[in-house]
């Protein structure tokens, strides 16, 4: 038997009595605590609940699993993790790989940091997109950096996991994590990211010590976090509700607003460049070819195609916005080299 055990954001002071009866009778617990840290204090209660053996699993035993499934093929063995013992794919692999060996498995879920600080912010559940961990490798930014870009287009909120190396006892600091992002900004220029943007600092959530900051990057630059574990909490549109709970559940150091409101898509920003360019090659193309009566079936349908565009991007028809400035500029750019006129010039 395998057990999956999730041990909650507050330690054995919130753990369930079903899950305590779980450790008291199993054979073996192996507590991993490469996914959060842990503090001594906590880990000697767990020591001194557990009857049976007690092993620190490093991330490396639970990846490779074979000692703990060949383990729980005959005795009972419980996985224990700070939080829901599913938020690690790590653990979802291992559960996966003992009921292919026909090891039996159960769980017992705990809450979950990730989870929970959703509503320690303040924020709707149902507004979180795709989270995604910040590394300390500047290169990893850009999947951050676009990430956040498509979760604000759908005006959802992104949820950011700070890196944790339990092997060095690093955890990224936030206003490292906050720094990195501007950078990443310098180079996508998708205008994501800047010192005015809103974010959620939260830190040591389910702890005594639990600490939210709210504030713009600029400010929140100048703040102590204290110690980790931290997330930071990117908002996209904000309900007038969150607004208000931010305020009130977090020291909220500058107003809360909609980060999403001046973020448009890649699409919107092509067609708002390519639009006017498009209008002006065609005023030059007609100043060009307006006594060649030949011609004026492919200027016509030139400009149909920029109006088109343009009526297509207010329906919201981006992809086929952005083919019909193609067309028009692929049929303007072939009359100019007909002329033997270089189209980008």
């Amino acid at each position: 038997m395998l057990w999956f055990v999730g041990l909650g954001i507050s330690g054995l002071d919130g753990i369930s009595a079903n899950a305590i009866q779980v450790l008291k009778k199993a054979d073996m617990t192996y507590f991993e605590i490469f996914t959060s840290p842990i503090g001594k204090a906590e880990l000697l209660k767990i020591k001194k609940l557990v009857r049976g053996k007690l092993t620190i699993a490093p991330r490396w035993m639970v990846e490779d699993g074979k000692a703990i499934l060949a383990l729980a093929k005959k005795k009972n063995v419980v996985l224990l993790a700070y939080g829901d013992p599913y938020v690690a794919t790590t653990h979802l692999e291992l559960r996966t790989r003992a009921e292919q060996e026909k090891i039996k498995t159960k769980t017992i879920h705990g809450a979950s940091a990730i989870t929970s600080l959703i509503g320690e912010c303040g924020l709707h559940h149902y507004k979180v997109g795709r989270p995604v961990t910040i590394m300390r490798e500047l290169p990893s930014l850009s999947t951050v950096y676009y990430t956040i870009y498509e979760n604000m287009i759908k005006g959802s909120h992104s949820l950011l996991i700070l890196e944790y190396d339990n092997s060095s006892n690093f955890f990224l600091d936030p206003k490292d994590a906050l720094t990195s992002l501007l950078k990443s900004e310098d180079g996508e220029r998708r205008n994501v990211i800047d010192q005015s943007t809103f974010a959620i600092v939260a830190s040591r959530v389910g702890s005594k010590s639990q600490g939210i900051i709210s504030g713009k990057l600029s400010t929140l630059l100048k703040t102590d976090f204290g110690k980790p574990p931290h997330t930071i909490i990117i908002p996209g549109r904000l309900h007038f509700t969150e607004q208000d709970a931010i305020k009130i559940f977090s020291k909220c150091l500058d107003e809360p607003f909609d980060n999403s409101s001046k973020i448009q898509k890649i699409s919107d920003q092509m067609l708002s460049k390519y639009i006017p360019k498009a209008r002006k090659a065609l005023e030059q193309v007609v100043s060009m070819f307006k006594d060649d009566k030949g011609l004026k079936s492919v200027i016509e349908n030139a400009q149909l195609y920029i109006d088109d565009a343009e009526k297509f991007q207010k329906e919201g028809k981006e992809e086929l916005a952005v083919l019909s400035i193609g067309y028009a500029e692929g049929l303007m750019d072939a009359l100019r080299l007909s002329k033997g006129i270089d189209p980008w010039a």
